[in-house]
């Protein structure tokens, strides 16, 4: 079993920069893909990017890609989401979600646990 701990948010102006932290419990966090979503108020859970366990690829949204960066240490048993160049439109809730066994999963009914969250308000 895993637990994840969110941490980082905060409130950012719009062209800053951010960077999230999720901590998992337990000695196999480095089987497990790490994914990032976000919900924002009256909108739908939104896929935003996974690592897969070894940290040897990510995949992104188009939304942030280009902007977003996923990285995973192992040895820290964390995750990390660089958010650069913010805008208004990533104000939201960032959510982490952890999968056993799956590679690079992109949809949340993939993902065995979920953090509480992490709120991010990007001001204009």
């Amino acid at each position: 079993q895993v637990q994840l701990v969110e941490s980082g948010g905060g409130l950012v102006q719009a062209g800053g920069s951010l960077r999230l932290s999720c901590a998992a419990s337990g000695r196999t966090f480095s089987s497990y893909a790490m994914g990032w979503f976000r919900q924002a108020p009256r909108k739908e859970r939104e896929f935003v990017g996974v690592i897969d366990r070894s940290g040897g690829r990510t995949y992104l949204a188009d939304s942030v890609k280009g902007r977003f960066a996923i990285s995973r240490d192992n040895a820290k048993n964390t995750v990390y989401l660089q958010m650069n160049s913010l805008k208004p439109e990533d104000t939201a809730v960032y959510i982490c979600a952890a999968r056993n066994g799956y590679y690079l999963p992109r949809t949340a009914s993939e993902y065995d646990y979920w953090g509480q969250g992490t709120q991010v308000t990007v001001s204009s």
